[in-house]
């Protein structure tokens, strides 16, 4: 899968250190994801939550941080919609973010 703005996930880390792994993490498994359907991500991260317009909720670091992605499966393309701590996290609408 292609990540487009890491942007964000860099500026997060950069004031969350301990991120900094778990979000590397995702980021190698997720760019060499070959990601068909929202089952292929449920199979790889059992704990993401699927939601509407494609989204996709990823919990990092143990479930402290979570991080937004919109999908586009026919394309091979994740577009970063949100990084954020958990507080952060219930303040965004997941499905419109």
């Amino acid at each position: 899968m292609r990540i487009i703005a890491k942007k964000p996930i860099r500026q997060f880390w950069e004031s969350f250190p301990d991120a900094e792994g778990p979000l590397k993490a995702w980021c190698a498994d997720a760019k060499h994801a070959d990601w068909k359907t929202p089952n292929d991500i449920k199979k790889h991260y059992a704990s993401a939550s699927i939601v509407a317009n494609n989204r996709v909720v990823f919990n990092i670091g143990g479930n402290k941080y979570r991080l937004i992605c919109h999908v586009r499966y026919d394309l091979g393309i994740l577009f970063v919609r949100f990084v954020g701590t958990h507080e952060e996290y219930d303040k965004v609408d997941a499905a419109s973010v």
